[in-house]
């Protein structure tokens, strides 16, 4: 693991846990481009519960090799309009989630979008990014565990 000041050097891909969700060792994309970090979901729908916004949900798709057959719910954070890869504006809900990325705890916000056209099922944003990470796009996959 390369430090440069205190920022950590990344890949342009690497792996990330999503403890509450399930989802260990998912690959993700870092873009630089992107402000909000996203996630692979599909059957979004949202519930107003004891006056309170929920989100339901089913992460990945059933071919992915982690994909587990269930709905997780959980209190949306907000809704978001959001432009995505194509240039279309879509309103999106933001959850936020605990995660363990490059042997680091801490707290992500995601978008729910349904990612089966593209290759990597998370996508990570400068808005998690800032202040703790650079990116050396030459790499992936730079953090072993120990």
């Amino acid at each position: 693991m390369q430090k440069t000041s205190s920022k950590i050097v990344i890949g342009r891909i690497e792996k990330i846990n999503l403890p509450n969700l399930s989802l260990f060792n998912l690959d993700a994309k870092i873009d630089t481009g992107a402000y909000t970090s996203s996630l692979h979901c599909h059957k979004i729908t949202t519930k107003l519960v004891d006056d309170k916004l929920w989100v339901y949900f089913c992460v990945l798709d059933p071919d992915h090799p982690e994909y587990e057959e269930r709905s997780f719910s959980c209190p949306v954070h907000k809704i978001k309009n959001v432009k995505s890869s194509n240039g279309v504006i879509e309103e999106r809900v933001i959850i936020k989630q605990k995660v363990s990325f490059f042997g680091k705890k801490g707290e992500i916000q995601l978008s729910l979008t349904n990612r089966a056209e593209m290759k990597y099922p998370v996508l990570i944003g400068r808005r998690f990014l800032a202040d703790k990470y650079i990116v050396d796009v030459s790499q992936k996959y730079i953090y072993k565990k120990d």
